[in-house]
């Protein structure tokens, strides 16, 4: 079963993290939905965060987690809101179950297959060698040959823990990403629709959602509709979180 954090009570929200996330990110943004009426369960996807790791990781495998999950809480006619690969799962679970989600919001990424590009931050987090019981500063010193974005290197760090004393670790599974890394850019199979309300958001400054892949995002989810949080980038809910609660806000009214 998935990890959770659940604020509130109401109607069902699920809300789910992006590649090497985890519920954490989503505190702030959480507690405010909660505020709003919502029983909000922040979810951990498996090989993320609090979760199981496991060999298997497919957008199909994280959906079944993501069904499962809401069929052991009894939930029913549920918003998702996904963000990245979780935009993803959030996409394939409401395509897949129609009648278990009532409205989709997806920040910054499209139903469309997007190439391998997380090259280097695995490459920063693979040069990491536990084994040395490296600080948190000497792990972020590591990094930083490969992953100079300051913004990047504290995300990931969200997600080092003390497995045990001056022992640190990843709450992710490296190795499966490892292996498994073009799984994240699968594109939703060119069949599937959610004809229900679905609100996309982009980052204005993110590449991740064009202006020609409207018609696309059009195709799969005919009742969208489609806004930009300018001078943001692809962590659109952590750069500017008043404007993205205000349009998931909006929306969900």
């Amino acid at each position: 079963m998935l990890y959770s954090k659940i604020e509130g009570s109401g109607k069902p929200l699920l809300i789910v993290h992006g590649f090497l996330g985890m519920s954490d990110n989503w505190k702030t943004l959480g507690t405010q939905f909660a505020a709003d009426g919502y029983q909000v369960h922040m979810l951990d996807l498996r090989n993320h965060g609090r979760s199981f790791h496991s060999d298997e990781f497919s957008y199909e495998i994280m959906v079944q987690d993501v069904f499962d999950y809401c069929q052991t809480n009894n939930l029913e006619s549920v918003v998702i809101i996904g963000h990245s690969m979780g935009g993803k799962v959030a996409m394939l679970l409401a395509t897949t179950y129609p009648n278990l989600v009532n409205k989709l919001v997806v920040a910054d990424i499209g139903p469309k297959f997007y190439p391998p590009h997380h090259q280097d931050i695995l490459a920063g987090l693979n040069a990491v060698d536990f084994s040395v019981k490296p600080s948190r500063s000497e792990v972020e010193e590591i990094m930083k040959n490969d992953i100079p974005d300051f913004g990047t290197r504290q995300f990931l760090m969200k997600s080092l823990y003390w497995q045990e004393p001056g022992q640190l670790a990843f709450r992710f599974n490296l190795n499966v990403f490892n292996r498994k890394i073009n799984e994240i850019g699968k594109e939703l199979a060119p069949q599937l629709t959610f004809e229900k309300p679905t609100l996309f958001i982009r980052g204005g400054n993110s590449n991740y959602i064009l202006d020609d892949d409207f018609d696309g995002i059009k195709k799969h989810f005919p009742s969208s509709e489609i806004a930009t949080i300018p001078n943001a980038g692809h962590w659109l809910h952590a750069e500017n979180p008043a404007t993205f609660y205000e349009l998931v806000g909006a929306f969900l009214k």
